[in-house]
């Protein structure tokens, strides 16, 4: 079951359309980062490859080169996700072998680039820095992408062990993320300058240091890599408008996300002052909100188990859902509001609605930048929606007042609870497809 059909439990089949909303922002944000890093990798390559057509006089990416290649991605990827996304997911596993053959490769010429004598001239940052560091890092790879697992997993077979799904998730977005977060580390934290062009363009300022035999195959393999992604996660971001409850055909959606899209990486591109600014703000938002429904949703899978896993309180009121659940709405909407109080942002125009429940000195200081609201707000969702639900008991009950007698299927529901009739559970199930 695709995720954001899954959170109907919780929430209703009304109230789910404000998670589904945070999902689909969540899902443009990594579509805008995604497509704006694959555009300035080929500007990049063609400025290195054909300075005199594509390069400013410094040897940069010329504008007109990054307009184009943003244009000749974002088409691509538009048209591959209306048109030819079984063609991509075939040619996936081949992708994902070649890109991570060609990144040991890469770590092979960026280790020796690394200034250890250089190491220690950064100071410590202090306990809060650290934290801040972990938390950073678990909102790039678990957190920003909590929309996403139900849309990948419901095509593995029934019989799947859990643990398997757990171990070998964890294992294949951990480790390598973790090696390359840590020869990041080491390769700016030994060389100043190379950290601060990392911020503005981090993908073109660690192939500058790769041979120019090397740089061109694997600009071209990031290139593939990137839009490929970018296609396969045009499906989650078509899923969650449907679930916001916006009743469009693909093609209009399609064209919806576009003109998204480069709205946002116009801004990222041409407005934003520092990439890494801008993209630590992004991962600050959506890891308030999307860690915030992640944390109710572990607290609504222990309700959902005591009820014997009843799938009707998927479907609309009256046939065994509600429209809204007012606990999880309330907790999503407090542990959200207190997340977004409590961080900050360097990118003056996200600044506006981050930091407004810190003082002065908190919003400067380490506390604010640390990220620690995030994990207040998923805490605080989580503990909110547990007292509500099992200390309280305002758990608003499975609605059957539309169903009569004779609705009813014993035989396939193990709860011993009515069902709707299949026209109705149709219905109702429409955003799984």
């Amino acid at each position: 079951m695709p995720t954001l059909a899954q959170t109907r439990f919780a929430f209703g089949m009304k109230g789910n359309r404000i998670p589904a909303f945070f999902a689909y922002l969540s899902n443009m944000g990594w579509k805008v980062t995604i497509i704006t890093l694959a555009s300035t990798t080929g500007a990049n390559l063609f400025a290195k490859l054909w300075s005199s057509a594509f390069a400013d006089a410094d040897g940069s990416s010329a504008t007109s080169t990054i307009v184009l290649w943003f244009v000749l991605v974002l088409a691509l990827t538009m048209t591959v996700s209306v048109l030819g996304h079984e063609l991509i997911m075939k040619v996936e596993v081949w992708i994902s072998w070649v890109t991570g053959i060609m990144t040991v490769a890469f770590l092979g010429f960026m280790v020796p680039e690394i200034e250890w004598a250089h190491l220690g001239d950064t100071p410590a940052g202090g306990p809060l820095v650290f934290i801040g560091g972990i938390i950073m890092a678990m909102t790039l790879v678990g957190l920003g992408f909590l929309n996403y697992g139900g849309d990948f997993a419901r095509y593995l077979p029934r019989d799947t062990p859990a643990r398997g799904v757990i171990g070998w998730t964890v294992t294949g977005l951990s480790l390598p993320v973790v090696i390359l977060l840590a020869v990041g580390a080491l390769l700016v934290g030994g060389d100043s300058k190379l950290g601060a062009a990392t911020a503005s363009d981090p993908i073109g300022a660690l192939t500058a240091l790769l041979p120019m035999w090397f740089f061109v195959p694997f600009s071209v393999v990031i290139v593939i890599s990137l839009v490929s992604a970018a296609i396969t996660g045009m499906y989650s971001s078509g899923l969650a408008l449907m679930a916001v409850g916006v009743p469009l055909r693909r093609s209009v959606t399609t064209a919806i996300n576009a003109i998204i899209i480069a709205a946002g990486a116009f801004y990222l591109l041409f407005i934003s002052t520092s990439f890494l600014a801008t993209f630590q703000s992004f991962l600050s938002l959506i890891a308030v909100m999307m860690g915030t429904m992640g944390g109710i949703q572990l607290i609504d899978f222990i309700r959902q188990r005591r009820m014997g896993w009843n799938t009707d309180m998927a479907n609309p009121r009256g046939y065994g859902g509600r429209d809204g659940r007012w606990t999880a709405i309330l907790s999503l909407v407090t542990g959200t509001v207190v997340g977004l109080g409590l961080v900050t942002s360097s990118d003056p125009n996200f600044a506006k609605i981050t930091g407004f429940l810190l003082t002065e000195k908190g919003r400067t200081g380490v506390f604010g930048s640390s990220g620690l609201g995030i994990v207040i707000a998923l805490v605080l969702g989580a503990a909110l929606y547990a007292i509500l639900t099992f200390g309280l008991r305002l758990d608003p009950k499975p609605d059957y007042s539309l169903v009569t007698a004779g609705d009813a299927q014993p035989e396939e529901n193990t709860t011993g609870l009515p069902s709707p009739d299949p026209a109705v559970r149709h219905v109702a199930d429409r955003t799984e497809r």
